[in-house]
Parts: C-alpha cells; sequence; structure tokens
C-alpha cells in the first residue's frame, strides 16, 4: 500500500465511517464519501453527491437484499439510497474493511451488511472486525477465519456500525498504523 497513490471509499457516517475518513485523513490516504441529494453525513469530506442515474446503476432488488440478508427490508426510497450508494463504495474499492457484528448465519448487522454481501458477491478481500468479539475476520472458502488484515490495496472501503465502541475505533487506528508500518518496511 502507498499512501500517497491509496483511496478509502466510504459513506461519510457517524461511527465506524466517519473513524475511517479521520485515520486516512492523518495516514495521508486521499478519502471518497458517496452520498446522494439530502443525505445528513458526519463527515463531508471529499464528498461525491451520485445522480439519479448513478443512484440507479446500483439498484437492487429489495427482495433480493432482503433474502441475501436474512431480514426484511421495506420500499423505502431512504434505504434503497443507502443500498445504492453502498453498491458504488464496493464497486470502486477493491478491499473491503468493515466494523459490525457476524450474525449466527454469517451475515453482518444492519444495513452494513450490504457491503459485505456485496463484497462476497464481488469477490473482493472482505475483512469484519466483530466488535462484541473485539477480533478481525476475515471472509476466506466461505466462512469467517480470525485474522489480522492489512490494507493491500490502492483502493478499499471503510464502513460500519454507527455503535462504534472504543474496541473498534482501535480496531481501525491499529488497521492504519500497522499497514502504513509495513508499507514502509517498519
Amino acid at each position: 500500500m502507498d499512501q500517497k497513490t491509496c483511496t478509502l471509499y466510504s459513506g461519510g457516517l457517524k461511527g465506524a465511517e466517519a473513524t475511517f475518513g479521520e485515520s486516512a485523513e492523518k495516514h495521508g490516504i486521499k478519502e471518497i464519501i458517496y452520498t446522494f441529494e439530502g443525505h445528513k453525513l458526519n463527515r463531508n469530506k471529499n464528498s461525491v453527491v451520485l445522480s439519479k442515474g448513478e443512484l440507479e446503476r446500483g439498484d437492487i432488488s429489495m427482495e433480493l437484499a432482503s433474502r441475501m440478508l436474512n431480514r426484511t427490508y421495506y420500499e423505502t426510497e431512504k434505504i434503497r439510497k443507502v443500498l445504492q450508494t453502498i453498491f458504488h463504495m464496493v464497486n470502486n474499492g477493491h478491499q473491503v474493511f468493515v466494523i459490525g457484528t457476524i450474525m449466527d448465519d454469517n451475515s453482518v448487522k444492519g444495513g452494513t451488511g450490504w457491503a459485505v454481501e456485496l463484497a462476497k458477491l464481488f469477490n473482493r478481500p472482505l475483512h469484519v472486525f466483530d466488535q462484541p468479539r473485539k477480533q478481525w475476520f476475515t471472509w476466506n472458502e466461505s466462512e469467517w477465519q480470525a485474522d489480522n488484515p492489512l490494507i493491500e490495496y490502492d483502493t478499499f472501503v471503510g464502513s460500519g456500525t454507527r455503535y462504534l465502541n472504543d474496541a473498534g475505533r482501535e480496531a481501525i487506528e491499529k488497521l492504519f498504523t500497522d499497514s502504513c508500518a509495513s508499507a514502509h518496511g517498519k
């Protein structure tokens, strides 16, 4: 990873996404935040407001999303736009990092789970920091395996829960610190 050519893709929301952005900025990594008209962001640096046409490119069936995540999503315009925005993040970032809770069915709790399912679908290197277990896990051969991942690609996604705890915050900072140190051979 070269910090000068590296880009974080995020949604700029409070909690994990804002913390990923703050860490990227601290480490000299470019950040692009995808959003849509009228969406309230916690962090608004380098935001790209997706047009109606761009959002539609990330359109998915709410029924498919509900089935993949084993939960019910209703046809609300805001939820649809959030899921469409997540599509753009995962489509542009090669490696995906998420802070959240891994469920018994291998999905990740909340809307963040859509980034995880898209990463699986797009065959992206996927890493989730499970806050309750205070451990990183990597999706490998259709299962979660304990790991200590590094940022290894020039484009990556940082997403996750709005309810970031101290363990999640520390995991994000350590991810950036360790990845940058590794890139410099320290």
